[in-house]
């Protein structure tokens, strides 16, 4: 996110060394947990927001000689995005940011959204969960009402439930590992009800760990895409013994959220046909 500095006034080394770390925190996503002023607006949380942060970034991915697909997500920090160009560059899928909490939709949704759609990729969207502000069953219906939807074309993604690190404050927004995953239990299964799909869940090792005490609840039924920035995906959460997606880095061109599907484009179409 942009970084807006104002005036003019010398300042010294060490002031200017405070300045640097202050903007970087903001880049990074760094945040306080009271509201302060280093806490990002509310709705600008986005997939990995937190990743750099918590698990730090290695070197991109080896190559493992494994088909995959290569895939990107959007949010409204990219705006309008150049989807030809990325098509060009071999990215055949891409999810994009619908909604956040009960409070938030993506302003760019609907150029991301089709527009990744009409130079002929697959796509899905995804929803960033807040659960401290409402209950899953509610999110889960705000983010179908509101573009994550699903429908047998071929072409759609079920969607995606992005579970991570609250940008906004604690890092499991104030519930214990058993109220985390009964939170959870309530979006996916509404989500279910509302559109026949079970979701992919986004989530990091590391968090996952943390913020539900490593549950292993939901590996027999939702996609698992993982986060990692680093030369391969890592321990995976409880209950999953591979991943479908993982998001390799944040620093891509074009986008930068780049991820990769583990199989062949017939296997990414048959997730999209259910």
């Amino acid at each position: 996110m942009p970084v807006h500095r104002s005036g003019t006034a010398r300042r010294g080394p060490i002031a200017a060394a405070g300045i640097l770390l202050s903007s970087l925190a903001l880049v990074l996503g760094f945040t306080g947990t009271s509201g302060a002023a280093d806490t990002p607006e509310r709705g600008s949380a986005s997939l990995g927001m937190g990743v750099a942060r918590h698990d730090g970034v290695g070197p991109l991915p080896r190559d493992t000689r494994t088909v995959q697909t290569e895939g990107v997500d959007t949010s409204s920090h990219n705006g309008n995005v150049a989807w030809a160009t990325l098509w060009n560059s071999g990215v055949k899928w891409a999810y994009v940011k619908a909604t956040e909490g009960t409070y938030y939709t993506n302003p760019y949704f609907a150029q991301q959204y089709n527009g990744s759609y009409n130079v002929g990729m697959i796509r899905g969207a995804y929803h960033f969960a807040t659960p401290d502000t409402a209950s899953g069953a509610s999110q889960a219906n705000y983010f179908v009402d509101h573009g994550g939807g699903w429908s047998r074309d071929g072409r759609t993604l079920p969607g995606a439930l992005d579970i991570e690190w609250n940008p906004y404050g604690a890092a499991c927004y104030g519930k214990s590992a058993a109220g985390m995953v009964a939170w959870i239990h309530d979006f996916l299964n509404q989500y279910r009800a509302r559109t026949g799909r079970d979701a992919v869940i986004y989530t990091a090792t590391s968090w996952w760990t943390q913020c539900t005490g490593d549950s292993a609840a939901f590996g027999g039924s939702n996609p698992l895409w993982i986060a990692r920035y680093n030369t391969d995906p890592g321990t995976l959460p409880a209950g999953w013994d591979y991943q479908t997606m993982w998001q390799y880095t944040s620093s891509g061109p074009t986008v930068g959220d780049h991820s990769r599907f583990n199989g062949a484009y017939d296997r990414l179409q048959a997730l999209a046909n259910g």
